[in-house]
């Protein structure tokens, strides 16, 4: 029996451990753009951060207020360049970020 609990207790804090490396904010420099006017991705207006990675643009989903956020713009081509740092995660094949700081350039 004790050694069944030690067992439980070991694997959970194995599970406490991953998931606080996991949540590593990050920093990345990009452009962010409409999810909805300029990609037409989202079904409402959203803030999604393109990133030059290599040879390709990824994608970004801030995990934000959308539209109601001081640096969204809902203009088809508008771009706004930021530094956005947070946590990345991925949900149905798409990249996201929980964002703790964004910071537009002027």
């Amino acid at each position: 029996m004790k050694f069944w609990s030690v067992l439980v207790a070991l694997i959970a804090l194995m599970l406490v451990t991953g998931l606080q490396a996991a949540d590593k904010e990050v920093t990345l420099k990009g452009n962010i753009v409409c999810g909805k006017c300029t990609l037409k991705e989202t079904a409402e207006c959203s803030n999604v951060l393109q990133v030059k990675e290599g040879d390709k643009t990824v994608n970004y989903y801030i995990d934000d207020e959308g539209k109601t956020e001081k640096y969204h713009s809902c203009k088809p081509d508008s771009m706004k360049a930021a530094t956005v740092t947070g946590v990345v995660t991925e949900k149905d094949g798409k990249k996201h970020i929980k964002a703790s700081k964004v910071e537009v350039t002027k």
